[in-house]
């Protein structure tokens, strides 16, 4: 039977961590630029690579991390990193030259991983699925599929801020979301060093 509160818990907390609402500026700042279509299909896109690559760590996720003897802490360090260098080029501007950006799919790295599919939500996936039994793990995958439902409608949406701020707000949101981004990335590098900390 289908676990309301299974699906609730999960789903809260993937919406905490992947954080629909925050995506939208980061959305707006790595696609600035862009035609409307082509916005809208790397909102589509960027699900899909964050969906496929939840689901591949929710079944396989724990076997792949020991495989590699990679542990969760430094998966999370890692992905912080990554999101430091391109919220560095946020804030620098770097990302306002079309040379840099015009051939390559922001959709698919960062926004799709290490954004919305980040370690913290891939560990978050990983424990749900190894602790869930039964018909609990409908309410599981259920959980992981609405909210990357909702992260889709957020971005297809957030298109329409385009309209009102015009050409000079898109500037001061790719400010605003590489000094969000920093943040999100400096965190999971704190998160990841403590918990190793703790660890040892």
């Amino acid at each position: 039977m289908f676990d309301v509160a299974v699906f609730g818990s999960l789903f809260l907390t993937l919406f905490v961590i992947m954080d629909p609402p925050g995506i939208t500026p980061i959305f707006l700042a790595l696609t600035a630029g862009r035609p409307a279509k082509v916005q809208k299909k790397m909102a589509f896109q960027a699900v899909c690579v964050a969906f496929g690559v939840i689901a591949l760590f929710g079944v396989i996720g724990q076997q792949i991390l020991d495989y590699l003897h990679v542990s969760t802490q430094a998966l999370m360090i890692a992905g912080g990193l990554l999101l430091l260098l391109v919220a560095l080029d946020l804030l620098t501007g770097k990302t306002d030259e079309p040379q840099q950006t015009k051939d390559v799919n922001v959709a698919l790295v960062p926004l799709g991983m290490p954004l919305l599919a980040g370690p913290g939500a891939i560990v978050q996936v990983i424990l749900a699925v190894k602790d869930a039994s039964g018909m609990e793990q409908v309410s599981v995958w259920a959980a992981i599929l609405a909210i990357h439902v909702v992260l889709f409608l957020a971005m297809r949406f957030s298109l329409l801020i385009i309209r009102v701020i015009k050409d000079g707000g898109v500037v001061l949101v790719t400010r605003l979301a590489g000094m969000m981004l920093s943040a999100i990335a400096v965190q999971q590098i704190v998160n990841g060093v403590t918990q190793i900390i703790r660890g040892g």
